[in-house]
Parts: C-alpha cells; structure tokens; sequence
C-alpha cells in the first residue's frame, strides 16, 4: 500500500515541475513536505513509473559509421586545394537544439571558395535531408551559369550512415560526381566543415537563441531568392 501512495506523489512532483524533476530532486521535494522516503526507494519507484528526470547537456551524435554500400575511397586525402570551383565539395551536418526537438541542418561547401553552395535542414538524420542540400547545390550552379560537368566533382565526407547509403551513391553517380569518404574521428579531415559549422553556430544560431521550431532554424539563413523563388544559401565561409 505504502508503494502505491508513493508513486502517486512521485508522479504529483513529476508533473507539476514540468517532467524535468529526477530521483534526487523529488527526494528532496518529497520530504520538505514531510513525506519521509528514501532516496533509493524514489528511484526504485521511478524506475517503475517509467519516468526519468531531465538530462543536462545529453550530447547528440551526428556520426554514425555505416555500411549500407561499398564506401567510396578517399579521393582527397587531406588535400582540400581546389583549383576551380565544382571541383570538390565538402559535406557534414550539425544539430541545433530547439523548443520543439533537435533539428538536424546539412552543408556543402566548395573548397575553392569555402562557399556554401547547398544545405538542408530536417527533425530526422537520414539520408534524404543530405540529398536535398546535394540538390539544393546542382540548382544554384546551374542557377549561376556554372553546372556541375561529369567527371570534375568530388563530393567528400566522413563515413556517416547517411553518406555511405546506396541512395546518396546512386545520386552522386546520375550527375557523374565522384564519391570520396573521410576516416571516422579524423580531425584534421573534418578541420574544413569544422570551421564552417563554427561560424554558423557562432554568428548565427547563438546570439539568436532560443529557437523553437524546423521551420525558423530552416528559414534562418540569410537569404538570396533565384527565378524559382527558393531561398539558397549563397555565403562565403571566410
């Protein structure tokens, strides 16, 4: 009996403070009204109840190794030098926390520029929001009077799932871009999109915090509307 009245004030304290309370707050809140408990027995009944407190700082992975293709070897091997645009870009994506949930945002740099030529951004880390910023990247360079030639592109990444699936093989392969992937962990091959990913969270997504939802992180990029009226990414990394 004593078990079953706890619960019912656990889940009192759980709810009224917003679902965040875990077993060392609400042993304390427990007995300031001067119900006596111990701690190990509120988190034996938690453990029942199925709820647990907010996390602080719960990092979130963005790479996951992946073995859904035969992965493309590294065509670049550190060597970011580009002598001319549409000859190598770079991509990785990054997460930023809002109100609603993680959303994940994509990028493509070229590395003859450092510019960003395409991005995508998305509540889910599959493959498809990569495709898009691929996509978004194709239409600006035929937008700008500079398409992607067969046979001159480069697309490098690291061996996240998303960018050693068949799909993105089979999409990189229909315009006759190459396909390179990175080493997993390798810092100074991800130092590029590193740097990229900084200034953005920097200049953009911190000072402007708190966001709410996919829908302001993915109209928050500085705009330049072309014919179709699409809105591209279309800065320069420097």
């Amino acid at each position: 009996m004593r078990d079953a009245e706890l619960k019912e004030q656990i889940s009192e304290v759980f709810e009224a403070n917003y679902h965040v309370y875990g077993a060392r707050k609400i042993w304390r809140e427990l007995n300031r009204q001067g119900r006596r408990v111990a701690r190990c027995t509120v988190e034996r009944l938690m453990r029942e109840l199925g709820i647990t407190g907010a996390v602080r700082g719960k990092r979130v992975i963005t790479t996951l190794p992946g073995g859904q293709a035969e992965r493309a070897p590294d065509l670049l091997d550190r060597d970011f030098v580009a002598a001319a645009p549409n000859h190598c870009w770079v991509a990785d994506f990054t997460h930023v926390k809002t109100w609603a949930g993680v959303v994940y945002v994509a990028f493509l740099v070229d590395t003859f520029s450092r510019r960003i030529v395409g991005w995508s951004a998305a509540t889910v880390k599959e493959t498809v929001f990569v495709l898009d910023a691929v996509e978004m990247a194709i239409w600006q360079r035929d937008r700008d009077q500079h398409p992607v030639q067969p046979g001159e592109l480069i697309h490098h990444s690291d061996a996240g799932s998303q960018y050693t699936s068949f799909r993105l093989a089979e999409h990189l392969d229909a315009p006759g871009i190459a396909a390179s992937i990175g080493s997993v962990g390798d810092a100074y091959d991800n130092a590029l999109m590193e740097s990229t990913i900084g200034l953005y969270k920097t200049e953009l997504i911190k000072p402007r915090r708190p966001w709410k939802s996919l829908s302001q992180v993915g109209s928050s990029w500085p705009p330049q509307s072309g014919s179709t009226g699409t809105t591209t990414a279309d800065s320069t990394v420097r």
